[in-house]
């Protein structure tokens, strides 16, 4: 085109200058999208993007990540906590600073969140091959190592010329602002292409707006949802993560209490609705609550409003038991609309919710009082559990119920992997607009602590705690170093229960002794890791990194350890002793795992028998 002005800058510095003038809409609320940058820098990216962040002076904050996957979970938890509106994106270097960004990349898709990874890539000439961290693959010289991103990444492209940048990042910002296929977007930038000029045409750096529309569902989803709701008699609804991306909670409660269907919530819908409502039947599945577990068995129409029916909350197809029973899904994917055959209603949740209130008009469930009869039962248990007294010390329980009295409603609390999140999303009671933050799509061990930065980023006048066991927060906490360094208030409990307590737990279900689930010394009499439990501070751990450690064994303990850790200006960390197997028990769901068919050891065998029984309850698709 003749007459465009343009203006020569090198691939990392036309990344940069377009990543800052990109901005998103959605319900007429514009906002900039791309809230900064952050890296660990190696030879494959400091000196294309790192030089092009070190020089620009527009409206973008650079952060400096300490482990790659650990950023990225920064990022992803920033992501989610903004209701996937903006993000932090994120830049490494070639070989092991690229792999290491997988199983954020895995937890970015499966959830649907959007991530942006920039990743050094080998030289585009290969003249100087191999260089220093490149693979080579003799079978395909054009392979490198950010080739194994492809299957976890929603987009996947290599920049091999400066110019194709453009279409790159075109087609990286159609994917992230997209509410379906949002996931983890990969740009791979060799060393030297990430280094070249071009001419760029200015406008390609105006204000770009992506607008993020609701889709409206059709006249026939409607009529057809409505009549099958118009033959039901026990309705429930399941509210899941797309009820708070499409902010449908306040449509969801209308729906609900207009036509007396009761809903449960998975771990990515809780909180969009709070605890206290009296239609709120906590959690459905696995790890689900007898009210509403039970609802769910003797339901005959399943309306789930935004969720992928995972395992955990269908209990592996098996919790529907109702032989009339249907499910009606309603969901802007149409992947997962399908699930469990059921009828569907492939649109923004919000509006479905609308159309289908006014559409079934005056319909009632008929329920009755087994409700709220099932519902008060249900939270009798809850502070039993979470007010439980032993004897010999703090059970995982009571220490969740010490953390929600010192909490203040409005503050965040987070969890990701163990059994932490099933007794988070059981026994925690919401109080505040999503104030409930677990990513259990990929249930990523290592996700807590690094996303709690992300979080407190997200909101920064807002209380964030991380809860994390043990083992988890050995396998990656990376991130907290950033948030001393960037002077972020969070407040990191670890319960420590000596090892993989709720792996240990499914071993010892399943009739398997423990093994190689404990966090205890090798055993030279039997040769095994079952010696003496190996004690461990983790609070000194914490206090090395510059953040402030205590150290709790009792209620009172941690009781005191929160009352001061609130009153600290910067990280925290709270090391609670608490009981292995305290955690809290199914009530009423189950889940289908691999036990062996054929063993030497009979408790296995019984507890294979025992699944082969659940197995022909549960739906076959």
């Amino acid at each position: 085109m003749e007459n465009v002005k343009t203006i020569r800058l090198t691939v990392g510095q036309a990344i940069v200058r377009f990543l800052d003038s990109q901005y998103v809409e959605f319900d007429g609320v514009e906002s900039k999208f791309v809230k900064g940058v952050i890296t660990v820098f190696g030879h494959g990216i400091v000196l294309g993007i790192g030089e092009a962040m070190a020089s620009y002076n527009g409206d973008m904050r650079f952060y400096m990540g300490k482990n790659e996957q650990g950023m990225a979970h920064t990022a992803i938890g920033y992501a989610k906590q903004k209701n996937r509106r903006e993000i932090i994106a994120c830049a490494a270097s070639i070989g092991p600073g690229t792999t290491n960004f997988a199983t954020a990349a895995g937890t970015a898709t499966v959830n649907r969140i959007p991530l942006l990874l920039f990743c050094g890539d080998t030289y585009a000439t290969r003249q100087p091959d191999p260089v220093l961290q490149q693979l080579e693959q003799p079978a395909n010289y054009s392979v490198t190592v950010a080739d194994s991103l492809k299957p976890l990444s929603k987009y996947w492209d290599r920049v091999t010329r400066p110019e194709q940048v453009m279409s790159a990042l075109l087609n990286a910002f159609r994917v992230l602002t997209d509410p379906v296929e949002t996931g983890a977007v990969t740009i791979c930038l060799p060393q030297d292409s990430e280094a070249e000029a071009y001419d760029y045409p200015e406008n390609f750096f105006e204000r770009r707006i992506h607008h993020i529309e609701r889709r409206v569902p059709t006249n026939g989803e409607i009529k057809r949802a409505a009549e099958l709701i118009a033959g039901k008699k026990k309705p429930m609804l399941i509210c899941g993560g797309g009820v708070l991306y499409s902010e449908a909670g306040e449509a969801l409660r209308a729906f609900a209490e207009r036509h007396g269907v009761p809903f449960a919530e998975t771990q990515a819908g809780k909180g969009a609705i709070l605890w206290d409502h009296p239609l709120n039947l906590s959690g459905v599945g696995v790890s689900g609550s007898t009210a509403g577990n039970k609802i769910a068995k003797e339901a005959d129409l399943v309306i789930a409003v935004g969720t992928r029916l995972g395992d955990f909350t269908t209990s592996s197809r098996w919790q529907f038991q109702n032989p009339d029973v249907d499910i009606l899904s309603i969901n802007v994917s149409g992947f997962d609309a399908y699930k469990m055959n059921a009828r569907q209603v492939v649109a923004d949740a919000q509006l479905s919710l609308y159309a289908l209130d006014n559409a079934i008009g005056g319909y009632k469930a008929s329920w009755g009082d087994e409700v709220k009869r099932l519902r008060d039962e249900w939270f009798v248990e809850v502070d039993r559990v979470l007010s439980l007294e032993t004897e010999r010390g703090i059970a995982q329980t009571r220490a969740l119920g010490e953390m929600w009295k010192a909490m203040e409603a409005d503050d965040i609390i987070i969890s990701a992997a163990g059994s932490l999140p099933d007794d988070v999303r059981k026994f925690w009671k919401t109080r505040a607009y999503k104030s409930y933050h677990v990513e259990y799509g990929f249930s990523c061990m290592g996700y807590e602590v690094n996303a709690a930065v992300g979080v407190k980023l997200a909101e920064p006048s807002r209380g964030v705690y991380a809860v994390v066991g043990d083992g988890t927060w050995q396998m990656l906490h990376s991130e907290l170093l950033t948030a001393v360094q960037e002077n972020l208030k969070i407040t990191v409990v670890v319960f420590d229960n000596q090892g993989f307590g709720c792996i240990e737990n499914l071993q010892n279900s399943q009739g398997i002794d423990s093994f190689c689930t404990r966090i205890a010394a090798r055993n030279e009499k039997t040769g095994r890791l079952d010696g003496s439990p190996l004690e461990i501070d983790y609070a000194k751990v914490a206090e090395g990194y510059g953040a402030k450690g205590f150290r709790a064994s009792t209620p009172q303990e941690l009781a005191e350890a929160l009352a001061s850790a609130k009153n600290e200006p910067g990280v925290c960390v709270i090391d609670v002793k608490v009981l292995p197997k305290t955690m809290g028990g199914r009530y009423e769901g189950w889940w289908r795992v691999g036990t062996p068919q054929v063993s030497e050891n009979p408790k296995v065998l019984e507890a294979r028998k025992e699944q082969d029984d659940e197995i022909i309850k549960a739906w076959k698709y």
